[in-house]
């Protein structure tokens, strides 16, 4: 069952990073998968993060705040805890070159689950409860980083899949846990969410 689930796994990859690749993925791929390491992309995330602390009212500033708990734990939890355990090796490190096009370096981490996917679709869940307007927005852009790391040959789509359920749920229950604490020992600064 195992070697068959990989089997269909490996194939998935090998369609998304083999069969669609093109010039401009080629281009667009390597570009997205790491936007947070590019300052255009930086400089715009720490305004959204700074308007929201600022301008954003109570939603705004719980929002920001909650990041940071929600980014710790949901990169700790995916990078030092699950993929010790799993041990999953990329698959850069284990196809032939022939198999794989590989446009990115490989890294030395093991590949599941993506902590991209962990992290952003942490990021979308949270503030898809927030800001339920948005939630197609940002769970789209979540998903095209998660499946960015399967385009430049770094996780397979199982790794995609798996961080995209951890981080959902990693954020569901930080979110879940603070609508409690809030509510129990802080009613003055207690959010709903916006129901909009």
């Amino acid at each position: 069952m195992i070697e068959w689930l990989y089997a269909v796994d490996l194939a998935i990859f090998q369609f998304f990073n083999n069969t669609l690749a093109n010039p401009v993925g080629d281009a667009f791929w390597p570009y997205l998968t790491d936007y947070d390491k590019r300052w255009p992309f930086r400089i715009v995330l720490v305004g959204i993060w700074l308007w929201l602390v600022g301008r954003g009212g109570k939603r705004g500033r719980t929002a920001a705040f909650m990041l940071i708990p929600l980014l710790f734990l949901s990169d700790q939890f995916s990078s030092h805890l699950i993929k010790p355990l799993v041990d999953r090796i990329r698959p850069c490190h284990v196809l032939a070159p022939d198999q794989i096009h590989l446009i990115v370096s490989c890294g030395g981490g093991l590949s599941f689950p993506s902590s991209h996917a962990v992290n952003n679709f942490g990021v979308a869940t949270m503030f898809s409860f927030y800001y339920p307007r948005i939630k197609i927005g940002v769970y789209a852009f979540a998903f095209l980083v998660a499946i960015s790391r399967v385009f430049v040959g770094v996780h397979y789509p199982s790794d995609a899949l798996g961080g995209a359920i951890i981080g959902t749920v990693v954020a569901l229950v930080v979110v879940l846990v603070w609508q409690r604490l809030s509510a129990r020992f802080f009613p003055s600064v207690a959010l709903e969410r916006d129901q909009a």
